[in-house]
């Protein structure tokens, strides 16, 4: 398979693919719970993103991939929009950002607290996709309840699933270009997952199974049937995200997937509430 070459601009067109879904859950969210007061701000060369206390979504992406450096004030301006709403600051962070985006982490006293490996491979249904005894269909509008419980679950074990986590990957799920599937095992639900579908970049996330499924193929039936819709969308790179030496980054190497970069989350918490 052609290996990819990385540079500044595939990476930035990486990072907000995946910013531009992170959006438009906002833009759902604000539309069905306006109490929650979602809210987003172009900075940097990317965007800060509010989708509730403590959700997912909300972390800034794509900064410093511009084609000027970070200024203290857009910096300062990116504080600001977190520690207003009384929220930490956390960014997820590509390595090809400028230098400047780094040297303020440094100056404002931010720590590392995640890294995720950034995988991608040219968008093509892989040989041999058969997935058997294993059914993927895209979940409809009165199976998103069942396909956000699935995928929480399958990532909590056998924890309990909190009902705001639940909120925020419905909306995310009814966001605009977002597609969810479900995969099942003789009509049993197994697992889910979500295609997001952004120009050429197809966005293979929040792939999960349940634990009573596991070791039977589900995440990879469920790639399958995303990659095959990604080609007939037109795209032309698929893009997924891995913990370093996860189990899941194993099962995407074997797909075909290659790592592009390491990204960083940086955090700084807010004042008032350290």
């Amino acid at each position: 398979m052609e290996r990819l070459l990385l540079d500044q601009k595939l990476a930035r067109e990486i990072e907000l693919a995946e910013a531009q879904a992170a959006v438009a859950c906002v833009e759902k969210l604000k539309e069905l719970q306006p109490d929650v007061h979602g809210a987003v701000e172009s900075l940097a060369g990317g965007y800060a993103i509010y989708c509730g206390a403590n959700s997912p979504v909300t972390q800034a992406v794509g900064l410093g991939l511009g084609e000027q450096p970070v200024t203290t004030e857009e910096f300062r301006a990116l504080e600001e929009f977190y520690f207003s709403r009384q929220e930490p600051v956390r960014v997820e962070t590509c390595p090809l950002a400028d230098a400047s985006l780094f040297e303020h982490y440094r100056t404002y006293g931010y720590r590392v607290t995640e890294f995720s490996n950034v995988m991608a491979r040219p968008v093509s249904k892989p040989e041999n996709s058969t997935a058997k005894g294993i059914a993927v269909s895209r979940a409809g509008r009165d199976e998103l309840d069942l396909w956000a419980l699935t995928v929480a679950q399958g990532f909590a074990e056998n924890s309990p699933v909190a009902k705001e986590i639940l909120s925020v990957m419905k909306m995310f799920a009814m966001a605009a270009s977002t597609e969810c599937y479900l995969a099942r095992i003789a009509g049993r639900v197994a697992g889910g997952a979500t295609l997001a579908l952004r120009g050429r970049i197809a966005g293979l996330f929040g792939a999960s199974t349940l634990p009573g499924f596991r070791k039977r193929g589900v995440q990879t039936a469920l790639l399958y049937a995303r990659l095959e819709r990604a080609e007939q969308a037109g795209c032309e790179l698929a893009v997924s995200l891995a913990q370093p030496g996860s189990i899941s980054q194993r099962n995407i190497t074997r797909q075909g997937f290659q790592t592009l970069y390491t990204r960083v989350k940086f955090e700084r918490g807010c004042p008032t509430t350290n």
